[in-house]
C-alpha cells in the first residue's frame, strides 16, 4: 500500500513511515511526518532532535523495566552467541524454553500444567481460541464454540484475537467479528451503573445479563469467556471488586471455559504478578505478553491447566500430531531474554517497588478528579485512566469529531510526555521502575497539558 515513487526514485524511511503506521491517522502523518524515536533511558524516551520525554505508557503498556536495561542486552547477545535459534516443534526443544516454561508455571496465580509460546499477545490469544476449539472436539462437544469477550475490551488485532475485542473501530473494514464471536457487557460503573444502583447491584446485573447471554445462544454452545482483569485498551477501566466472582459462578454453572488476558496486567502492573491475584480470577487459560520481556524481544505465552492438557494430548495421539505452532515459538534469544526478566523481578522485588510507590502515583492523579475536563479518574497499581467529558455532572462525552483526546496528547508531547489519548481516554502505565521524583514530573506536566487542552475547549465553545 506504499504510494509508487517516480522512476529512479528512493524513498527514505522516514517518507514511507506513515502509509501503514498503525491505530493513526495516516493523512495527518502524511503532512506531519511520523514522530522518530532514536533512544531511550530509564522511563524517558528521545527523539531525533535530541529532546526528551517520559514515556507514561512504556512504550504500548510493555517496557516495564524502562529503555535501558543491560542486563537484558547481554542475556540476548550471550544467547545469540550460543544458540541463536532452534525450532520447538516435532518434539523438539532447548534449555531456555523449557526454563522459562518451569520458571511461568512456578509464577501462575492458580495450578496450570502447560505453556505454549508465541509472538505477541494477540497470537496467545488467538492460539488460546484454537486450544478452546481443539479441546472441546477432543472431548466430543464439536457444537460448543462460541466464545464471549466484553464490550470495551481489547486482545489483539488478528483475525480472532481482534474479533474478541469490544471495540468498533477494530472491527471497521476488516470484516470482524468473526463467526461465534459474542459480547457481553462493559463492567465500568461510573459510566453504565443505573441512577441509584450499587456497585454491589451493579456486578450483580453484569453477571446476569452474561447468563442470559449464554442462555439465549445455548449453553451447549458457547465454550469459553475471555476477560483483562482491567480492561486497558478500553482506557483502563477497573471492575467493581466483586463482578469477577459473580463471573465465575455463572462461567462455572454452564460449563465455560475463563480466558484471563493477563497481556496489560500481567507482571506487576496492579501490584501482583498478576491482575489475577488482584480481582481473585481462577482461569482454566492464561494468557501473558508485553512485560514477560518487558518488551525488549517480541514473546507471549498462553497458559493452561491439566484439564484442558489432557483433552488435548489425548486427541493429538489419536489424529498422530498436534499441528499448531509458529517458526519462532519459544525462540532462544527471546526466551532468555524473558527469563532474565523474570529473574529481575524478584531480585529487585519489581512488585514490592510497585506497591510502595503507587500510593503516590494513585494520589497524584486522584487529584485530577476536580479538573473541569476530567469526569472520572480510576487507577490500581501503576495503571490509570482519566475520563475526559463535555458536562461533568451528566457525564456528557465530547463529540469524537471534536478531536479533544488528540489535542491533548499533542499538548502533552509539547510538555515531553508520552501517553494515550484516544477520544475520551487518558490512559497512564509508566515503566514500573518509576521513582516517586519521576511521578511528580508526569504529573506536572500532565497538568499543564491539561490545563491547555481546557483553554482549547473554551475556544471551540
Amino acid at each position: 500500500m506504499l504510494d509508487r515513487p517516480a522512476s529512479n526514485a528512493s524513498l527514505s524511511a522516514r517518507d514511507i513511515a506513515y502509509h501503514m503506521h498503525p491505530f493513526t491517522n495516516a493523512r495527518r502523518l502524511e503532512s506531519e511526518g511520523p514522530f522518530v524515536i532514536t533512544r531511550g533511558n530509564g522511563i524517558r524516551i528521545y527523539d531525533e532532535e535530541g529532546r526528551d520525554y517520559i514515556d507514561a505508557l512504556a512504550g504500548l503498556w510493555c517496557a516495564s523495566l524502562g529503555f535501558s536495561e543491560a542486563r537484558l542486552a547481554e542475556a540476548a547477545y550471550k544467547q545469540m552467541l550460543e544458540l541463536p535459534y532452534a525450532s520447538t516443534f516435532g518434539q523438539r526443544s532447548h534449555p531456555k524454553v523449557i526454563e522459562l516454561a518451569e520458571k511461568l508455571i512456578s509464577l501462575m496465580p492458580v495450578p496450570m500444567s502447560k505453556v505454549f509460546f508465541n509472538n505477541s499477545g494477540s497470537e496467545a490469544n488467538d492460539t488460546a481460541v484454537k486450544l478452546v476449539w481443539y479441546y472441546n472436539n477432543a472431548i466430543g462437544r464439536p457444537r460448543k464454540k462460541k466464545i464471549i469477550g466484553r464490550m470495551k475490551g481489547y486482545h489483539g488485532i488478528t483475525i480472532a484475537s481482534g474479533s474478541l475485542c469490544g471495540l468498533p473501530f477494530v472491527h471497521q473494514d476488516f470484516d470482524l467479528p468473526i463467526p461465534n464471536v459474542r459480547h457481553t457487557d462493559c463492567p465500568h460503573y461510573w459510566r453504565y451503573g443505573k441512577p441509584g444502583e450499587s456497585e454491589d447491584d451493579f456486578a450483580t446485573r453484569m453477571a446476569e445479563n452474561l447468563d442470559d447471554l449464554i442462555e439465549r445462544e445455548g449453553p451447549g454452545t458457547v465454550a469459553a469467556f475471555i476477560a483483562e482483569p482491567v480492561q486497558g485498551g478500553g482506557g483502563a477501566v477497573i471492575p467493581p471488586r466483586n463482578y469477577f466472582a459473580k463471573i465465575q459462578e455463572v462461567l462455572r454453572k454452564h460449563d465455560v471455559l475463563f480466558i484471563a488476558d493477563e497481556v496489560i496486567c500481567g507482571f506487576g502492573r496492579t501490584g501482583n504478578m498478576f491482575g489475577c491475584e488482584t480481582f481473585g480470577i481462577e482461569p482454566d487459560i492464561l494468557t501473558c505478553a508485553k512485560a514477560l520481556s518487558s518488551a525488549y524481544l517480541p514473546i507471549s505465552a498462553t497458559v493452561i491447566n491439566e484439564k484442558l492438557y489432557q483433552g488435548l494430548a489425548t486427541q493429538a495421539d489419536k489424529n498422530g500430531s498436534f499441528i499448531h505452532g509458529f517458526t519462532y515459538s519459544g525462540h532462544p534469544v527471546c526466551a532468555a531474554v524473558a527469563l532474565e526478566t523474570l529473574n529481575i523481578y524478584q531480585e529487585r522485588d519489581i512488585i514490592g517497588h510497585v506497591r510502595n510507590i503507587s500510593p503516590r502515583f494513585l494520589a497524584g492523579v486522584q487529584q485530577f478528579a476536580d479538573h473541569p475536563l476530567v469526569g472520572e479518574v480510576r487507577a490500581i497499581g501503576l495503571m490509570a485512566g482519566l475520563e475526559l467529558v463535555r458536562d461533568k455532572a451528566a457525564k456528557q462525552p465530547f463529540d469524537a469529531k471534536a478531536g479533544i483526546g488528540a489535542h491533548f496528547e499533542e499538548r502533552a508531547r509539547e510538555h515531553g510526555l508520552i501517553m494515550r489519548g484516544r477520544g475520551e481516554q487518558l490512559v497512564l502505565a509508566p515503566p514500573l521502575i518509576i521513582t516517586e521524583a519521576e511521578i511528580d514530573d508526569l504529573l506536572a506536566r500532565l497538568a499543564r497539558a491539561l490545563d491547555e487542552t481546557t483553554t482549547y475547549v473554551a475556544s471551540l465553545s
